[in-house]
């Protein structure tokens, strides 16, 4: 199975998936990475690791609808059979969701439909949530709302700040998507 991961910042899923695969634990070949901005941790990440990289500035396009199209044809040269998006904080257009039907992923770090967007650690310490936690989703159209492939729940502690959580938060976050991607190379077999 194929993949092309997708990064707006660090990369710290990524790293956790290169670890993976580089180690066996998961089987799937990471076609490209890419990002919506240049600089990004997670794009020299993947090129540290020699894995082909790209990048598709947001700000170079005239409009949304431009810099969408440009992305799509960036991920579809790379022939993956899932697209996984791993903190990369753009919503896509339909016509990139229509290229990869089913096939875009998605983490969260909430448990879903619950605190959906930027601030979904923020908005659930916020409520007062005693369990909080992550989701790997299908994204579609809208935010944070497409169907859930896995869920784990991370306890809120009572001392909790929002930056401690998020950092336990992505821990099970990074092992819930290398499962599902597990799961998903089982099936594509």
């Amino acid at each position: 199975m194929r993949i092309v991961v997708l990064v707006s910042g660090t990369g710290s899923n990524l790293q956790a998936v290169i670890d993976a695969v580089s180690s066996g634990a998961l089987d799937v070949g990471i076609a490209a990475v890419g990002a919506d901005r240049p600089g990004t941790y997670g794009v020299q990440r993947a090129a540290d690791a020699g894995i082909s990289t790209f990048v598709v500035d947001f700000k170079s396009h005239p409009d949304r609808a431009g810099w969408n199209d440009a992305l799509t044809t960036a991920v579809l040269a790379h022939e993956p059979d899932y697209v996984v998006s791993s903190g990369f904080m753009r919503i896509v257009g339909q016509g990139f969701l229509d290229s990869f039907p089913s096939r875009y992923l998605n983490t969260h770090p909430a448990l879903l439909p619950s605190f959906p967007g930027a601030h979904g650690v923020r908005d659930a310490l916020a409520y007062g949530v005693k369990v909080s936690g992550c989701t790997v989703m299908i994204a579609d159209a809208g935010v944070d709302t497409g169907p859930i492939l896995a869920q784990a729940a991370v306890p809120v502690l009572p001392d909790d700040t929002e930056e401690t959580l998020h950092e336990r938060i992505k821990v099970e976050e990074r092992r819930l998507l290398i499962d599902t991607l597990r799961q998903l190379a089982a099936k594509d077999r």
